[in-house]
């Protein structure tokens, strides 16, 4: 199983365009990132140096994120907001655009927490519409759009809170270039059973991502057993990377958290 470090959780300790270098360091051939910009659309020298931090440490980006509002906010994600849906959709010719020039395939879009301003239905309709936009910019570079299962005990306010409602976000988009991302940590914190649920959409994952429950550390630090799920995974054809988005034991130390492996 071929595995990659969201280094966006992890070698936090190092300024941004360090990170795919020290990944490479610690043995690693692939990265994957949140949005690593505050605006929507970076300024062209800031997506330069972003590209040229990933091509010169020889990673592959396998995973990017959509702008995901202000996370340190508690924002988890801008994309059933009416009132950031302009600022979406600017930010998806951004996303593509490098993921274009990196090779990246997988382009995650996060659903966002509901709002008091708009209601459920106005929300969703948003999203189903800025995900069909993304989709159809997503094809033009053979990508594809992954949505996300957010657990809502860590965020209340998430509602696709489950791979159901996930899958049922993606079978409303007409397009057949939207994935489920399989995230263990946030399936299992709402108390899913692992196999069953990588079974039942086999066909839809199209990204896989691990922590370990409780405490969303490394592998072999809770309760999961991951061994067997990766069994699981590799027997059902996913020839896909698994995502490292786990909090180090030492955050001054990320190298460290890799003895699992």
């Amino acid at each position: 199983m071929r595995f990659d470090v969201n280094c966006s959780i992890l070698f936090t300790e190092l300024p941004l365009l360090q990170r795919p270098a020290a990944a490479k360091a610690a043995g690693f051939d692939a990265v994957e990132f949140w949005w690593p910009f505050e605006e929507y659309v970076p300024r062209d020298k800031d997506a330069d140096a972003f590209v040229d931090a990933i091509k010169n440490a020889g990673v592959d980006l396998i995973s990017l994120n959509f702008h995901a509002g202000d996370m340190a906010a508690g924002e988890r994600g801008i994309l059933s907001d009416p009132g950031k849906a302009r600022g979406f959709r600017e930010n998806i010719g951004a996303v593509t655009e490098i993921a274009s020039r990196t090779g990246c395939t997988r382009l995650n879009a996060p659903y966002g927490n509901r709002i008091s301003y708009a209601g459920p239905a106005e929300q969703d309709a948003v999203a189903i519409e800025n995900l069909t936009l993304a989709a159809e910019a997503a094809a033009a570079i053979g990508a594809t759009v992954l949505v996300e299962a957010i657990n809502s005990v860590d965020v209340p306010a998430f509602p696709v809170d489950s791979s159901a409602r996930a899958i049922a976000v993606i079978e409303k988009v007409p397009a057949d270039n939207v994935a489920f991302l399989a995230d263990l940590y946030h399936l299992a914190t709402m108390g899913e059973d692992l196999r069953e649920t990588l079974a039942a959409h086999r066909d839809r994952i199209a990204h896989v991502q691990v922590a370990d429950v409780p405490g969303r550390g490394a592998p072999g630090t809770g309760t999961l057993d991951f061994e067997p799920l990766l069994k699981q995974l590799a027997a059902q054809g996913y020839t896909g990377a698994v995502g490292l988005e786990y909090l180090p034991s030492d955050p001054a130390d990320s190298a460290s958290s890799f003895g699992w492996l």
